[in-house]
């Protein structure tokens, strides 16, 4: 049995000393070490590299607008009635997909494409056909199996009649934001949608050949109980979705307007918390499903299960993924592209993003990585896609030392080793059943930019449980 397939370990002393504030890496460096002097060469340049090698894309496309707010969400988004509103929006995206592809070799390849908001589907079926028709006449899609064409739904508005035509589009997997299926929860976050409607897209999803089905569920929301959200994921579990993500609800209103309206007596104590992630790790783990790490648990025959099991697991904006080895292009107000050795983000509102289209591209802030940086991504996405770290496969890639490159950081991992989290030898780091769920701890240690005086993670990210 792989490490993966072995069930969690759970321990309270453990979690509350290393429950701290830290980076969720779906990049290294993360995004507040952007800056808005970027050299526009180095993207060009990363860019070219790609082109040289015919590396594959990974195209995402942000729509930012929703038609009613979830008071827990602190995504970057637009909630609006006024569907004119998209009409703008879209013509900048068009601009900018054309802007950029300019740059890429038409003989590349996109493997995958995502899109995410917002809810993408606020847009109507035309619009979405639109923006399908014009991305394929830019970019060369990869029909074969290997694709990977997915977008996020909003059960509530989104009929078995739509998802045909989804699927008649080439998109063939599908994400559901689930987040709870109790009435007082979704009263309590103004999120709606019923078992019902999600068991009969699910049906219907895989009568229409879609593959993996994703289902995001949410706990530390305000209302919830270990009582209520076991009734939930016992209704989860019964549908039998390829994935299911389990996120951490960060109540951080003074950073996220929307989280304004919940009121903080209504969350579930910290101690509560933390036994409904308990209780929910087990039933997950009992049904069948693998802990693939950082939320995410998916069924053993699942594509990012094998990749875990292959050593291919790769993260990034998109959280994890199987298409590691592609250039990442993302589209749209706050974007992030992640290309080659640079991280490029677009203008954050709407208004800014569509006025810098009229002129250059949407690019408001980036990041050049520099060989200590692209070294330590490599560290930080082994040991949190594969939970080891083998020294000589780090030596053998960046010809170094690894003792004497990362003397400071071992010597920092020695109390972790002592506490469980992890067994260490001259061979490598192996994370314990405690310590892959303790993970972003363990990866924080090789984070030079957390490490600098002054940094302080607690202001930027959410706690790790």
């Amino acid at each position: 049995m792989t490490r993966a397939y072995q069930p969690l370990a759970w321990d309270d002393s453990l979690i509350q000393r290393y429950n701290l504030s830290g980076p969720r890496y779906t990049s290294y460096p993360t995004a507040p070490q952007f800056h808005s002097d970027f050299n526009l060469r180095h993207w060009r340049e990363a860019i070219a590299q790609g082109n040289r090698t015919l590396k594959p894309l990974s195209l995402y496309v942000h729509i930012p607008f929703c038609s009613t707010i979830c008071y827990y969400c602190g995504c970057n988004k637009v909630v609006t009635a006024n569907r004119q509103r998209a009409i703008p929006y879209l013509a900048a995206l068009k601009r900018e997909i054309s802007l950029q592809a300019t740059y890429v070799d038409s003989a590349r390849k996109v493997q995958q494409l995502h899109f995410g908001g917002g809810t993408p589907t606020y847009l109507d079926d035309q619009q979405i056909a639109d923006l399908m028709a014009h991305l394929r006449a830019e970019f060369s899609f990869d029909e074969s199996e290997k694709s990977d064409f997915s977008l996020e739904i909003h059960p509530q508005s989104v009929t078995p009649e739509r998802l045909a035509h989804l699927r008649a589009l080439g998109f063939n997997r599908l994400s559901l934001g689930v987040q709870d299926f109790d009435p007082q929860v979704q009263k309590a976050v103004n999120r709606f949608n019923t078992y019902e409607e999600v068991a009969g897209l699910i049906q219907a999803s895989r009568q229409l050949g879609f593959g993996s089905l994703n289902l995001d569920l949410i706990y530390g929301l305000p209302k919830q109980s270990c009582e209520s959200f076991a009734q939930t994921l016992n209704a989860i579990v019964d549908l039998r979705p390829d994935r299911i993500s389990l996120f951490n609800y960060a109540h951080m209103p003074h950073l996220f307007k929307s989280q304004k309206q919940i009121d903080a007596r209504d969350l579930p104590e910290p101690q509560e918390k933390l036994q409904i992630l308990h209780n929910s790790i087990e039933r997950l783990q009992n049904a069948g499903y693998v802990y693939i790490g950082m939320d995410h648990f998916a069924l053993p025959n699942d594509e990012l299960a094998e990749a875990q099991r292959s050593g291919t697991l790769h993260r990034n904006f998109q959280g994890y993924t199987t298409h590691g080895d592609c250039d990442l292009f993302a589209f749209g107000a706050s974007s992030i592209s992640a290309i080659h050795d640079v991280y490029v983000q677009n203008h954050k509102t709407i208004e800014a993003y569509q006025n810098s289209l009229e002129n250059n591209l949407a690019i408001h802030k980036g990041f050049h990585l520099s060989a200590d940086d692209l070294l330590r991504r490599r560290v930080i996405n082994q040991i949190i896609c594969q939970f080891e770290l083998k020294f000589a496969e780090i030596e053998k890639e960046f010809d170094i030392s690894f003792a004497s490159y990362f003397a400071t950081e071992l010597a920092a991992l020695k109390p972790m080793q002592q506490d469980g989290l992890l067994e260490m030898d001259s061979d490598g780091i192996r994370a314990s059943n405690i310590g892959r769920l303790l993970i972003r701890s363990i990866c924080m240690v090789f984070d030079a930019h957390l490490q600098q005086p002054g940094a302080d993670a607690a202001p930027r990210y959410s706690r790790i449980i």
